[in-house]
């Protein structure tokens, strides 16, 4: 017997609640399992293990959110798509040896200037909007993504011209764009999903702490990676009791 258009309604409505739930499931294993790789002493199975499982959640999440926000908010498939770029790219940077570039980083490129263009073409029809919005969305936001995407684009272009990245340039490189992709899940779901949250939640100092937390881990680490002398040739030095940022490497 043919369903009927409700039941047709009915099952549609209940696959993308499913995905909803599921994106929104993955989106909290990524928060945590990214969390817990920014303490954990770094480079060693711990790590990696909270480090894979951060990749998965973070790519099974972007990948449910461009098909979601194709069917819903439009405004962010361009978001999703870089925020995957950025984790696939980080990942890609302590597993690909040192001083090597391959066909992985240079379609990375291409998909980095893509986003880039989009946010900013977006930017730009919002900003002559009466409104001063697109999608939704005002100007600020494709501006401030398409400012992230040119920003990783042009180091994509100094590491493919220089054929590879070495020492603490790449694990600077790995760590910067991890924290990103940590933050744009975070601030997603601390700061952006606060309407479904309890009331005495709304407004919250301590979500918006635990939203930009990321931010400042990444500040931390960046300086240490970058002004000591710890990261020098890309292997930490291991005071005692000072978590080390060391990368896998096979």
């Amino acid at each position: 017997m043919p369903m009927t258009a409700a039941g047709n309604a009915t099952s549609l409505s209940g696959a993308l609640l499913l995905m909803l739930v599921l994106h929104v499931g993955a989106g909290c294993i990524a928060i945590l399992a990214g969390t817990a790789a920014l303490v954990v002493r770094k480079g060693e199975r711990l790590h990696r293990a909270f480090g894979t499982a951060f990749l998965a959640a973070m790519l099974t999440m972007c990948a449910l959110a461009i098909y979601l926000s194709g069917l819903r908010q439009p405004g962010t498939i361009v978001g999703g798509i870089l925020t995957g770029y950025l984790v696939a790219s980080a990942w890609a940077t302590v597993r690909r040896k040192e001083g090597c570039v391959g066909a992985f980083e240079k379609i990375a490129l291409i998909v980095a200037v893509a986003c880039a263009v989009a946010e900013l073409l977006m930017g730009w029809i919002a900003t002559r909007n009466p409104t001063g919005r697109f999608l939704g969305y005002p100007a600020s936001v494709f501006y401030v993504f398409g400012a992230l995407a040119a920003l990783a684009a042009a180091f994509d272009i100094k590491m493919i011209r220089r054929g590879g990245i070495h020492g603490a340039a790449r694990i600077a490189r790995h760590l910067w764009r991890m924290c990103v992709a940590l933050f744009i899940a975070s601030a997603s779901f601390f700061l952006g999903q606060q309407k479904v949250m309890p009331a005495a939640f709304h407004g919250s100092p301590i979500l918006v702490v635990l939203g930009i937390a990321p931010l400042a881990l990444m500040v931390f680490w960046l300086c240490r990676v970058l002004l000591t002398r710890a990261f020098e040739h890309g292997q930490p030095e291991r005071p005692s009791g000072f978590p080390s940022m060391a990368p896998h490497r096979q």
